[in-house]
């Protein structure tokens, strides 16, 4: 990231820090009522496998604790709240996280009207109210290019996770190259296209496409990964690069 001091990216936009976050907040404050269903129509529903593929690779067990972070409308968290058992004697928690309220409130309601209860918390990765050592597992998916901070978001996520826990990135990232010029029209054309069709917001979902393109690839992910002190780090690429999984663990 080509990142000075007190500046950071707002998609192509080079913004202060602490604008950010509030242009973020803006971002999904505006598309949370109709997010699942742009989900939906961006990806083919693609999105569905990628997140059941997260699952797999994650690997909850009846009683673990996970964290999801930047949950949103509650994807992961509902499908790992069947996997670790968040009632009953089993004792598994599932924690569902965003900073954004209208996101936070969807994702709640979704779970609720599964009959999944579980806790909430409107939090700042970068800043996470939970103790050390406390998850075996941590997950973001989508959600960690949109961070200020990302290395200091890594590190919370780090500290939260016991020894041997495991976290699970899932997020766009460098699509294989014979396909990015297809991929460009895609997201620069049709992306926001839809957004204003559905969503009626163009804007976000131009962001959207500028946010993938200043996020780290998948190999300087892995190394920012490592940095923050993960090891056994490796990732999975998903539909040709579109999307990778990230999976590292707290040795």
């Amino acid at each position: 990231m080509n990142k000075t001091a007190g500046k950071t990216h707002f998609g192509f936009e080079t913004v202060d820090e602490d604008a950010k976050a509030q242009r973020v907040a803006g971002v999904f404050s505006s598309v949370a009522a109709k997010y699942d269903i742009m989900n939906d129509l961006m990806s083919v529903g693609l999105h569905r496998l990628w997140k059941k593929f997260a699952i797999r690779i994650a690997a909850p067990r009846p009683g673990e604790r996970v964290l999801d972070v930047a949950g949103g409308t509650a994807d992961l968290s509902s499908a790992f709240a069947r996997c670790v058992g968040t009632t009953g004697a089993t004792g598994g928690q599932v924690w569902l996280t965003d900073i954004n309220n209208a996101m936070l409130t969807v994702g709640r309601d979704r779970l609720l009207n599964e009959g999944v209860i579980t806790p909430v918390a409107q939090c700042d990765a970068e800043k996470l109210p939970f103790p050390d050592n406390y998850f075996d597992i941590v997950s973001v998916a989508f959600g960690l290019r949109n961070m200020t901070d990302k290395s200091q978001a890594l590190a919370e996520m780090y500290r939260v996770l016991r020894p041997g826990g495991r976290l699970l990135v899932l997020e766009f990232s460098k699509v294989w190259a014979p396909l990015e010029k297809a991929y460009d029209v895609y997201s620069f054309k049709l992306l926001p296209w839809l957004g204003k069709k559905i969503a009626d917001d163009a804007d976000s979902y131009r962001y959207l496409a500028e946010s993938i393109r200043m996020h780290p690839d998948q190999g300087a992910l892995k190394n920012l990964m490592e940095q923050t002190g993960f090891g056994r780090v490796d990732y999975f690429n998903l539909t040709a690069g579109v999307v990778a999984l990230h999976r590292g663990y707290k040795l």
